[in-house]
């Protein structure tokens, strides 16, 4: 095999409901849109180091709903006033939490049921 460099790894998510993933990110998770097509079939969101995309589902995967078996996984530094911010306009999966691996954590779904993690060091 050949020696590469990866750069960069930005998840592309799909979602069948552009505009209520749109608001979701932007409105509830303070993202901001840096790429949206006209007909909103593709979407670049972005919050400080993280980008995820989200593309409206195609005839090449067929997938009746959104799937993911893991996580998105978000490092903050401010993982108990967002917890404060999101319990109350999200779906819960866990609460705010200490963990014995040394972190402290929480997990929400988004719009689409996509497992969102927000943690930090403790």
């Amino acid at each position: 095999m050949s020696t590469y460099t990866a750069t960069k790894l930005t998840p592309m998510l799909e979602s069948h409901d552009m505009p209520a993933t749109l608001k979701f990110y932007t409105e509830v998770l303070n993202f901001t849109c840096d790429v949206k097509l006209d007909d909103l079939s593709w979407l670049t969101l972005c919050k400080d180091e993280i980008e995820i995309m989200f593309c409206s589902p195609n005839a090449h995967r067929n997938i009746p709903k959104s799937i993911m078996s893991g996580s998105l996984y978000i490092n903050t530094n401010e993982v108990a006033t967002l917890w404060e911010s999101l319990k109350d306009r999200c779906k819960i999966c866990y609460p705010l939490e200490d963990f014995d691996y040394g972190m402290r954590e929480f997990a929400i779904y988004d719009n689409n049921g996509y497992l969102l993690q927000f943690g930090q060091d403790l």
